[in-house]
């Protein structure tokens, strides 16, 4: 009989492989075996990193980063699930509130986002698609955000972004927020006009682009 693959190991794998079956039973084992949960968050890090630098290095394409996204964001719940039961202690290094505006239901490069930014040990809040404003300023509020980050892949629903920091502006939670915007219709000039922070033009680079305007 051959050795049987180590779970972390095969996480790794799943990940690098687009395999979202493998991905969940693996981190099934890892959660029956009692194996390390902070190690293996540390092995889906590293595996989405891999996967980011060659996608940013024109070595894999679009539908190579949904799969490797689509494989973490199966294991992900299981292992975070089993991290609230045990206590055991992620340090986060910022908290980000995510969503796709308000009249756009689109979510594939939103998803994308969340899962580089929770690889990175962020704390991510997703809000999902179609957030009207008030939405995103309730939960701005709720958990005390560093960064909202906003995705529009419309160009007739881009103009929402400027609604919404208008609308920070008017509670007073400018200050404190950073705005990242990002998604098919935006472009730096835009995000520069409506007076946002940062604006990203892919997922593998929303994690450095947070963590330079947190400042951590």
């Amino acid at each position: 009989m051959g050795r049987e693959i180590d779970p972390i190991e095969q996480l790794k794998e799943a990940i690098l492989t687009y395999d979202t079956e493998l991905a969940a039973d693996a981190a099934q084992r890892i959660v029956a075996e009692k194996v390390d949960l902070l190690e293996a968050l540390g092995a889906m890090t590293a595996a989405i990193r891999l996967i980011g630098d060659d996608f940013s290095s024109g070595l894999l394409m679009l539908p190579d980063l949904v799969g490797a996204a689509s494989a973490m964001t199966a294991a992900t719940p299981i292992i975070e699930e089993e991290i609230k039961k045990t206590g055991v202690q992620r340090q986060g290094s910022g908290s980000v509130v995510v969503g796709t505006v308000f009249g756009d239901i689109h979510d594939i490069g939103k998803n994308m986002v969340v899962t580089f930014l929770r690889a990175e040990g962020l704390t991510v809040h997703d809000l999902g698609i179609n957030v009207r404003a008030e939405g995103f300023i309730e939960a701005v509020k709720e958990h005390n955000a560093d960064i909202l980050a906003m995705s529009a892949l419309l160009t007739t629903t881009a103009p929402e972004m400027h609604k919404v920091i208008s609308a920070l502006e008017n509670e007073g939670l400018r200050e404190n927020t950073k705005v990242i915007v990002g998604g098919g219709a935006i472009t730096e000039v835009f995000a520069d006009s409506i007076g946002a922070e940062g604006y990203g033009p892919n997922a593998p680079g929303a994690p450095a682009l947070a963590r330079e305007l947190i400042g951590r």
